[in-house]
């Protein structure tokens, strides 16, 4: 049975068709995946189904260690966005609900290799010279 409704796929099979580059979608799972697990990778094949320009790589977090060190995953289910480089753009969890459009408009953006911010923020977050960790937390109430 499929998590995103026939008429929620059309839509999103329109507006992928703006997409400009690959994305990669590089989901963290187990081999014995957790119920939120399971619903993510479902999800996520779902939306990768709908555009050529959208690639699923799923990885087991335990067999698969030290890629998920490289890409600072440290919980599953675990979901990365890639375009070119890596945005340090992370899901935590199932990206449905409120999150589902994150997800979508994240892919959005990469695709575009273009964060849409004014020419002055970038400017300011250019002189940014230590790393930052920015964390987003969402509660379904």
């Amino acid at each position: 049975m499929a998590i995103i409704p026939e008429k929620d796929r059309k839509k999103l099979t329109d507006i992928f068709k703006s997409l400009s580059n690959d994305v990669r979608v590089i989901f963290f799972t187990q081999e014995f995946e957790c119920e939120h697990c399971k619903m993510t990778r479902n999800l996520l094949e779902e939306v990768a189904a709908l555009s050529e320009k959208i690639s699923l790589e799923t990885y087991d977090f335990v067999k698969e260690a030290e890629l998920a060190k490289k890409y600072g995953i440290d919980r599953i289910p675990a979901t990365a966005l890639l375009g070119d480089r890596d945005y340090g753009i992370r899901f935590y969890g199932v990206p449905a609900g409120y999150e589902f459009t994150s997800l979508i408009e994240d892919i959005m953006d990469i695709s575009k290799r273009d964060a849409g911010l004014p020419e002055e923020i970038l400017n300011e977050l250019s002189k940014i010279d230590k790393p930052v960790h920015i964390q987003v937390l969402i509660s379904p109430t």
